[in-house]
């Protein structure tokens, strides 16, 4: 090797080495002032809980009526995807664990413009699904009659308010009650599918059928009202795996985040097969796919169905824990979101300020006074009200996570030019499953074309937009520009 060739060798080791200290030791400033409090096994049943939530306790029973025993093709199409973004997270998260999560690194690798669509498209995501959340709270607890006589919007406002007041505790209060929450889910399911795989093989009555295959194969088979329906519900099946990005945000606050979060993100795509695909496989089975009803969750129809007394009762307080538990996950988010915006400029100043507690308490009360407008439309549309914003929801999920594709593959050209190092935990197959996913999730929302309600998304969703576009030209002058210095610098 000649001394020109050994020097330029030494020279991109060194560079290396420095990129690989500057990804290990960067700060984002938004993360100032949070206390490391959540525990390995908070960040697990977090990855758990994210990924487990009304979608599938309450939305499940609905897309099952619309599409048949088919819609667990979309299921494990979107899992597949869903599992890709997040590894693409996961391996930003541990070059860099933030509480801004992708909003810091869009911030870091596509610029503040690109930051401030990433946090307002995920500020639009959590904040109507704390309105999915408190419509399904509402829903849940008229199941019993004792509370038909109060009002859907009264119910909703009660579980905003308990939720508010546990996120203004500290942090490890958060992930204490998140992870008995996830924790009272995940056990609710394995009971679930034990059960339901007993009744299939035994061909135990359900309601006024038997359980087995005959459930799908007399009832129109797999895609009963054809294939055209999955598509038009695959934005739904998106909504249900919203907040498997929540692990992202949480990794700013681990004690140990480099060694947790590959456990918890690799775990994730077993759980999505497990959980949702099994879950609607036995729902098909076990009951016709009209036997289902976008009123009542498709737990509760079953327990219901093989006559264990109380089981409705029962199940019923476990899927109210779920929406309580996502509710709780959203504001957490929402929280951490804001805050990295608003010390960036791009979000009002009030939404920094952070609580005794170390809690971001201006962003989470700006998410709660949005989740009040929840409340109204539980008001004016009680009906219609979880459909409507779980679509809108389902936009914002997909906006999102294609935000945080595109930061990823920002990244990967970085590390192409020399700038900077991958980590040893990496998505796979990148760039090329970056572009399938962009392509899928751009399909997906496109889909919303194909029915009346979807139309209305869609056009609510260009409102948004259009409000977008006026808020940046509203803060743009006075987007802080020393907030990407302050980042990148290396602290020892």
């Amino acid at each position: 090797m000649s001394e020109h060739q050994d020097h330029h060798a030494h020279t991109q080791i060194q560079n290396q080495e420095q990129n690989q200290s500057l990804s290990t030791h960067a700060t984002d400033r938004a993360d100032a002032g949070y206390a490391k409090d959540l525990k390995p096994r908070h960040i697990q049943m977090i990855a758990i809980g994210g990924s487990i939530g009304t979608g599938l306790f309450l939305g499940a029973g609905g897309r099952l009526s619309m599409g048949g025993a088919g819609l667990m093709v979309a299921y494990a199409v979107c899992g597949v995807f869903a599992f890709l973004m997040v590894r693409a997270l996961g391996e930003l998260a541990i070059r860099r664990p933030s509480s801004g999560a992708f909003v810091s690194y869009a911030r870091e690798f596509l610029g503040e413009k690109g930051a401030y669509i990433t946090g307002w498209l995920f500020f639009l995501d959590w904040s109507t699904t704390v309105m999915a959340d408190i419509t399904a709270v509402a829903v849940y607890f008229h199941y019993w009659k004792a509370f038909t006589v109060i009002p859907q919007w009264v119910l909703a406002l009660g579980a905003l308010a308990l939720v508010f007041v546990l996120n203004l505790m500290s942090v490890k209060l958060f992930g204490e009650a998140e992870f008995w929450f996830a924790a009272i889910k995940v056990t609710t399911i394995i009971v679930f599918m034990l059960t339901a795989i007993w009744a299939t093989l035994t061909g135990a009555p359900v309601a006024d059928t038997h359980a087995g295959i005959a459930n799908i194969t007399q009832h129109g088979g797999f895609f009963p009202e054809g294939i055209a329906p999955i598509f038009a519900l695959t934005l739904g099946v998106v909504f249900a795996f919203g907040g498997t990005e929540m692990v992202g945000v949480a990794a700013g606050e681990a004690k140990e985040a480099v060694r947790v979060l590959p456990k918890a993100i690799n775990s994730m795509i077993i759980r999505i097969f497990v959980f949702y695909v099994g879950s609607v496989v036995l729902m098909a089975l076990v009951l016709p796919y009209t036997a289902y009803s976008a009123n009542e969750s498709p737990f509760v129809t079953f327990f219901s169905g093989i006559g264990v007394p109380h089981a409705g009762d029962v199940i019923q307080i476990v899927v109210l824990t779920a929406a309580l538990s996502s509710l709780n996950a959203g504001l957490y988010a929402t929280g951490r979101t804001l805050r990295s915006l608003a010390i960036a400029g791009s979000a009002p100043s009030f939404a920094s300020r952070l609580n005794k507690h170390h809690v971001p308490y201006g962003g989470i009360i700006i998410t709660a006074s949005l989740g009040l407008l929840g409340v109204l439309l539980n008001a004016v549309l009680p009906a219609d009200a979880f459909e409507i914003i779980m679509n809108l929801a389902g936009i914002g999920i997909a906006g999102t996570w294609s935000a945080i594709l595109v930061s990823h593959l920002a990244f990967l050209r970085r590390v192409k030019q020399g700038k900077d190092t991958r980590p040893s935990y990496r998505m796979p197959g990148a760039p090329y499953t970056n572009i399938a996913a962009l392509v899928f999730f751009a399909i997906v929302v496109l889909s919303n074309l194909t029915s009346s309600s979807g139309r209305w998304t869609l056009a609510l969703f260009a409102v948004v937009v259009l409000l977008m576009v006026i808020g940046w030209f509203a803060v743009r002058k006075r987007i802080n520009p020393t907030l990407m210095d302050a980042m990148l610098d290396t602290q020892e």
